[in-house]
């Protein structure tokens, strides 16, 4: 039962920042189109390098680890 009280707690408090980042861009258009721009950028740049097959430059974690056979 923890573990989902603590996703419980985790996605409202993603939920508070997405709204408290949606809050900031609410008033100026300007600005808001440039997010969307910018968020549309990113996805086009991850699509572009999941078909390139490039990997992300992240270092693997605990859990990405495949013990090979």
């Amino acid at each position: 039962m923890a573990r989902g009280n603590q996703r419980d707690k985790a996605r409202e408090k993603n939920e508070k920042a997405k709204a408290a980042e949606k809050g900031k861009l609410t008033g100026n258009p300007q600005a808001r189109r440039e997010a969307d721009a910018a968020a549309l950028q990113a996805k086009i740049a991850a699509k572009q390098k999941a078909a390139a097959g490039i990997v992300d430059d992240k270092p693997a974690g605990p859990k990405s680890f495949i013990k090979p056979k």
